[in-house]
């Protein structure tokens, strides 16, 4: 039976077989014997996108003795959604390229301070993820919005809806507000210029 780990663009953390192309963490939530989470959603305001294998070509496996436990994404935009940010260990570049362009629209910031930030505007204390209103057309691509009660990811090609295996072919962009899952500093980071590693059928879906 596979453990509740896999997040969604919605913020929820659901059991299922596959892992997608990132994990990461947000401390050590635990396990109980059905491989379901307590209630705990998060340790510490540090909630990082990290590659599959360790820089060093270790595996920890599914459940990591100590230190942390790894959750998964489809791709780098499903986990924005949720919250998180590139790890500046495992993945340099791309937390180079996340820092500048958040230093271009938000001011130059440390790992803990843009954290800090992050946290405020991705969940509440009640465990809610934080959304808001904002036009459509001026999305960034990589963003998510909810469409219908349905994630979608924002593209070049129109709003792809997301599945946990994959996205599906592009719908028309509404000409009107949408409710947008992604944290409105992390979208004003992909409006800068970031850009997120994303799944094949997010480009090779049929249209």
């Amino acid at each position: 039976m596979p453990l509740q780990n896999r997040v969604l663009p919605t913020g929820e953390i659901v059991a299922d077989p596959a892992r997608g192309l990132f994990t990461g963490n947000r401390g050590i939530l635990g396990f109980d014997a059905e491989g379901r989470l307590g209630p705990r959603r998060w340790t510490h305001p540090h909630w990082i996108i990290c590659t599959l294998t360790h820089p060093r070509g270790r595996y920890h496996g599914p459940q990591p003795a100590r230190g942390w436990t790894p959750l998964f994404f489809l791709d780098e935009a499903v986990a924005l959604a949720a919250g998180h940010r590139p790890c500046a260990y495992c993945r340099p570049a791309a937390y180079a390229a996340w820092k500048a362009a958040w230093a271009a629209v938000h001011g130059a910031a440390g790992h803990r301070a843009m954290d800090c930030a992050l946290h405020a505007a991705r969940v509440t204390r009640q465990r809610r993820q934080v959304r808001h209103e904002a036009p459509a057309p001026g999305l960034p691509e990589g963003s998510f919005v909810s469409r219908e009660g349905q994630a979608h990811l924002v593209t070049a090609t129109g709003m792809r809806p997301f599945w946990l295996w994959g996205y599906g072919p592009p719908l028309p962009q509404p000409d009107a507000p949408v409710t947008v899952l992604t944290p409105a500093p992390t979208v004003a980071v992909l409006r800068a210029g970031y850009r997120p590693a994303l799944h094949t059928s997010a480009v090779n879906a049929p249209h």
